[in-house]
């Protein structure tokens, strides 16, 4: 660990739980809309409660905004490092216009299907790869 890194102890029931869950899994797809050129506060602090948990585990990325919130994707990379996730190239962006209904109801096209499982495919590579890190 980082010796700038104090490893922070979760004290609420509810981060507890949190930090559970992310102990136990080895790779995570993130699918966060873009607010004002980024990732939601609500899912920054979800990232940044825990930190060692995140540690050496692979991360793919879902966005969706009116430019398909590439931007809210490109900052979430640059979190992603600071918690030391391997952020995976693949990429699916989803556009208002055309990936929700009325701008609100979801109603994906098939054609991200390919894509999709190309970034799942990463993930799971990059998960299998780093599992004697962890």
């Amino acid at each position: 660990m980082n010796s700038c890194r104090r490893r922070w102890v979760p004290t609420s029931t509810s981060t507890k739980k949190w930090a559970q869950v992310v102990s136990e899994l080895d790779g995570f797809i993130i699918v966060t809309p873009e607010y004002n050129h980024s990732i939601p506060g609500v899912l920054k602090n979800a990232l940044d409660y825990l930190y060692a948990e995140w540690n050496n585990k692979s991360v793919g990325f879902v966005s969706y905004g009116s430019a398909g919130g590439t931007r809210a994707a490109e900052h979430l990379r640059s979190i992603a490092g600071e918690l030391q996730l391997a952020d995976v190239r693949q990429q699916v962006t989803l556009t208002l216009s055309d990936d929700f209904e009325n701008y609100s109801t979801f109603t994906p096209g098939e054609r991200h299907l390919a894509p999709l499982s190309v970034l799942f495919g990463q993930v799971e590579a990059w998960a299998d790869a780093l599992a004697p890190l962890r």
